[in-house]
């Protein structure tokens, strides 16, 4: 590339790098700074900037921006920086003119395929380098990108939460085992491979575990069974908030991360099916005192991240090391510049955001009641339509779940979740929080004039059992994960059925079948926006595995084989997303009136609800619902006789679901089922839910 380039001084704004009228402008914030160079590398794969421009003060710097425009730069252009500044880390400043600065602003980087930034084993802090003539190669840069990609007439599906049903899924783990059959296995291009997929098991939306640029060379612990170095699989480690990561690409040219990205959503897109990003701006990849200076903590660390008291040490709330300064005016703006730019360029359709209530802690560390943040998020113009989802708990000791702030934001239901498994494996007193589940969460949402679609149900999500594990193991097996087995819950409301692990028992393997379709009926016949962890309609396993973050192995990736051997396990989770969507009286976005539903457990009468184990339920006809539904739950180890509630007028119950039949028939697909006219009672068996339906 030629760098025979002229320079001038560019303009402080927009902010990152743009390209306009033959050249691109150059901005970066940092307050503290006292100077800046721009590095520009004459490829892609250069470590030693074959141009270096220092930044003047006085021409190069509006307020705390520093600027330049190089005429004639365009896309495909390789850069860096480098910022000097005070390092005093009693003042919470650790500037350090040596290291290569990636620009936060950056929307992809090159030279990741070897990227190591590994902790030394050691606990000392990093201290920068004492010569000035001595620095870091810039094995990783940024790469100035174009926005012509031909989205077409795409737009964002803006599905309304009613009609939401969610994929959790991992773009690489989804393809990457060779029984996906994918051309572009791993990859952006891989999950367009799965679109039909997706199709036949009706769900409306994917969500993305994390795909900001991050590096999954990051550690230095092993495997203690195989010997061989773990990795940040997840990826929660951001680097590069505004860059897709490149390892999810083909890596045919540099920065066909960006585009490839681009054509899974418009792809998606075209087949009816939300982008939701699973987005961590809760902390970054630098960690704490002893990580590595990537782009935050060399421009101006004690503004990005909270501190101790003593500025040396970085307050933790996130478990990861360091905790991004979220309402700081500098980072908020940011944090919203970041959103923006993945809704505008990337189309994106909504957001997950992780530990979400660190984005509602103060410079203090203190959980505000209207934080500034999270107002602005939802109140902001361009993200008025977009779906917001929070995980509302943190490291921190907030667990802010039915109690987040403000209407706009729906909530990951932790409560949902443990209730449900709660109920399922038998434990006494646990028909009211059930019953409170299936009817949307009110006790949660509607004190707040919240609505039932507020609530993000799930039984299993990535971090956890999946649904096969869930119901065949005890306890969590996590020893190749290298932390001894302290990583990951240890209460899971899990069962084993007597045996921990697979088993060749048939009467153990049916019960697990049939604990897995309670579950899975359970998710979708609750009020409230369902989500359903990628691979669990097909028994996906991770051999009871609980805290999967570091394995890049079969571990964590999706064997399609075991579609096969569970095929009536996806036949149940498939008809149960089409029953939900023939009975719109299960997705309401409104709490359940009195009159229009009632509680009677096996004897017909009024529940006990601290002594009775099974529980029933009828939803009315309604002029909104002309379909009567009753619910049978029967958790316990006997089968239970229930007297059924007369049907609607003129009508007959017919029997649609029974999770303890064999497959087809534990679930009507026809809109007929098993007539049960003139029937008062009805025998569930043990560990069973049945539903009747009036025609």
């Amino acid at each position: 590339m030629n760098l025979s380039l002229e320079v001038t001084a560019g303009s402080p704004l927009p902010l990152g790098v743009h390209i306009h009228n033959g050249g691109v402008n150059f901005a970066l914030f940092s307050r503290h700074a006292k100077q800046v160079w721009l590095l520009l590398f004459a490829d892609v794969q250069a470590t030693d900037a074959c141009q270096i421009i220092e930044l003047h003060p006085r021409r190069n710097r509006t307020g705390d921006i520093w600027h330049i425009r190089i005429h004639g730069a365009q896309r495909g252009l390789a850069y860096a920086y480098r910022v000097d500044g005070p390092y005093a880390p009693e003042a919470g400043h650790r500037f350090d003119r040596n290291k290569v600065i990636l620009d936060p602003y950056a929307t992809a980087l090159v030279g990741t395929d070897n990227w190591d930034f590994a902790p030394p084993s050691s606990h000392h802090e990093i201290r920068p380098h004492k010569l000035a003539n001595d620095p870091d190669p810039a094995t990783v840069k940024c790469l100035v990108t174009a926005n012509g990609f031909d989205w077409g007439e795409d737009k964002q599906l803006y599905h309304p939460w009613s009609k939401v049903v969610i994929y959790e899924t991992h773009v690489r783990g989804l393809t990457v085992h060779p029984s996906s059959l994918a051309r572009a296995p791993g990859t952006y291009l891989g999950v367009i491979e799965k679109i039909p997929y997706f199709k036949r098991l009706g769900i409306t939306a994917v969500e993305l575990m994390p795909l900001q640029q991050f590096n999954p060379r990051e550690t230095v612990r092993v495997n203690p069974m195989t010997g061989g170095r773990l990795v940040n699989y997840w990826g929660y480690n951001t680097v590069a908030f505004f860059a897709p990561y490149h390892g999810y690409s083909s890596r045919q040219y540099p920065g066909c991360q960006v585009n490839e990205f681009k054509m899974m959503v418009k792809a998606l897109h075209e087949a009816g099916i939300e982008v939701f990003l699973d987005v961590v701006f809760n902390h970054t990849a630098e960690g704490n005192e002893t990580g590595p200076t990537l782009n935050f903590r060399g421009l101006d660390n004690r503004i990005y991240y909270l501190l101790e008291k003593d500025k040396r040490h970085y307050t933790n709330y996130s478990g990861c090391g360091n905790t991004i300064n979220c309402n700081h005016p500098i980072v908020r703006s940011y944090i919203l510049d970041c959103l923006i730019y993945w809704v505008i360029e990337m189309h994106v359709d909504g957001f997950r955001f992780d530990l979400a209530s660190i984005l509602g802690r103060d410079q203090s560390g203190r959980l505000m009641t209207n934080a500034p943040l999270l107002e602005k998020i939802a109140e902001d113009p361009i993200l008025r339509n977009i779906k917001l989802i929070a995980e509302a708990w943190d490291a921190g000791g907030a667990f802010q779940v039915g109690r987040f702030p403000g209407e706009r934001w729906c909530e990951w239901n932790g409560y949902f979740r443990d209730d449900v498994r709660r109920f399922w494996r038998g434990e006494p007193g646990t028909i009211g929080p059930l019953a409170t589940r299936l009817c949307g969460s009110a006790d949660l949402y509607d004190h707040s004039g919240k609505a039932p679609v507020n609530s993000i149900n799930f039984v299993t999500c990535h971090d956890g059992f999946t649904l096969n594990d869930l119901v065949s193991y005890q306890y969590k097996h996590n020893t190749a994960n290298g932390e001894n087995g302290r990583d990951g819950s240890t209460e899971n409301f899990s069962m084993n059925y007597g045996v921990e692990g697979p088993t060749d028992d048939p009467t153990i393997n049916r019960l697990r079948l049939r604990h897995m379709k309670n579950l899975v009926a359970t998710l979708f016949l609750s009020r409230g926006v369902p989500m359903l962890l990628g691979g669990d309609e097909f028994a996906r396993t991770q051999k009871g595995n609980n805290n999967a973050y570091c394995q890049d192995n079969e571990i964590s990736w999706y064997d399609w084989k075991l579609l096969e051997d569970n095929r009536d396990l996806f036949r149940f989770v498939q008809c149960m997303i089409a029953f939900r969507a023939r009975y719109p009286v299960l997705s309401y976005e409104l709490f359940y009136l009195r009159e229009e539903i009632s509680w009677f457990n096996p004897g017909g009468r009024d529940p006990d609800w601290e002594k009775d184990t099974a529980l029933g339920c009828y939803i009315r006809p309604t002029h909104k619902n002309p379909d009567g539904l009753c619910l049978l739950l029967n958790p316990c180890a006997e089968l239970a006789l229930f007297r059924l509630p007369d049907p609607p007028a003129g009508r007959t119950w017919r029997l649609r679901i029974d999770t303890s039949a064999a497959s087809p028939l534990d679930i009507d697909v026809s809109g007929r089922g098993i007539t049960l006219a003139n029937r008062q009672f009805l025998h569930v068996n043990d560990r069973t839910l049945c539903v009747l339906a009036a025609s």
